[in-house]
């Protein structure tokens, strides 16, 4: 398997100097299976600059996978190329929203609407093929297999662990590490504690092993107590993450918009000052735009 990052920020895309290293655009990683299907790890800004080096392909299949539908991870979709172009097909998998009571399709058409978009879905030359997904759910892709897992986010939020010939990579999207919500003198504060626990472990359980771990790590720790709850993870809650999953590479992702890509290494270096490293431990990279890593 291939991955490429195309979009490493998170929240909103950040075009300018201060980023020009790691990248500014939001959240997209392509994916390619050993035998060279096409996976998409999300639509946000990144699918754009994708788009620009799929010609060569046409007509092609694409198989989109939306961890969920917070503007950064989709945004990119109504200028993806391709779906202008009569002969390809788009298969685009999520979830459907319980709160809102919308499926992947109905969230995601709305973007093709005049107030948003001066083209509308019926317009679109390509076939748009829309999966909405069960947590858990496995979907064969060509060679590859893709399994999904409900994360913790605002809004749900599914993880995509991927796998083929042997090797496998998980992508958590937007994730938080569940903490308790409630006080030590609440009396839900027990029960949701076991929940907690049950859902942290039933996590690590998925990705148990794999050979790339990407993962949503917006904040530091000085970051975080402002934006508890906002459903994103710091640098040591992955490290640690990765720890307890055995995991062989983990990749830092979703960059804080505002921080400069000076900004970003010394927040990993002060990171990795608080986690020395342990024999067996994984790898820790900073995601960058244009980056390649072949398992």
């Amino acid at each position: 398997m291939k991955i490429k990052f195309w979009g490493v920020r998170g929240s909103i895309a950040t075009p300018g100097a201060s980023t020009v290293r790691y990248g500014g655009n939001t959240t997209c990683i392509e994916v390619r299976s050993d035998d060279n299907d096409l996976i998409i790890l999300d639509a946000g800004t990144g699918i754009f600059p994708l788009a620009l080096t799929l010609f060569s392909e046409l007509p092609l299949t694409c198989h989109l996978f939306i961890t969920h539908t917070h503007w950064d991870h989709i945004q990119g979709l109504p200028f993806f190329i391709p779906n202008f172009i009569p002969g390809n097909t788009l298969r685009i998998h999520g979830a459907y929203d319980p709160i809102a009571r919308r499926d992947i399709r109905d969230i995601l058409s709305g973007q093709l609407q005049y107030c948003y978009f001066p083209v509308r879905e019926a317009e679109l030359k390509a076939r748009l093929e829309y999966v909405t997904l069960r947590e858990r759910q496995t979907v064969v892709t060509g060679s590859a297999t893709v399994t999904n897992i409900l994360m913790n986010h605002p809004v749900l939020n599914f993880g995509y662990r991927i796998e083929c010939q042997g090797k496998s990579v998980f992508f958590t999207g937007d994730h938080e590490h569940l903490y308790n919500i409630y006080e030590p003198d609440d009396e839900e504060f027990t029960e949701y504690g076991l929940f907690m626990n049950q859902k942290n472990q039933s996590i690590i359980d998925f990705i148990r092993g794999v050979d790339v771990l990407i993962a949503d790590t917006s904040y530091t720790l000085e970051d975080y107590p402002a934006k508890k709850g906002w459903g994103h993870g710091t640098f040591d809650a992955n490290i640690a993450l990765a720890r307890e999953a055995g995991v062989k590479t983990l990749f830092f992702t979703h960059h804080e918009p505002t921080r400069s890509d000076d900004a970003l290494e010394r927040a990993l270096a002060e990171a990795m000052a608080r986690n020395p490293r342990r024999p067996g431990d994984p790898q820790f990279l900073l995601a960058r735009e244009g980056l390649v890593y072949e398992l």
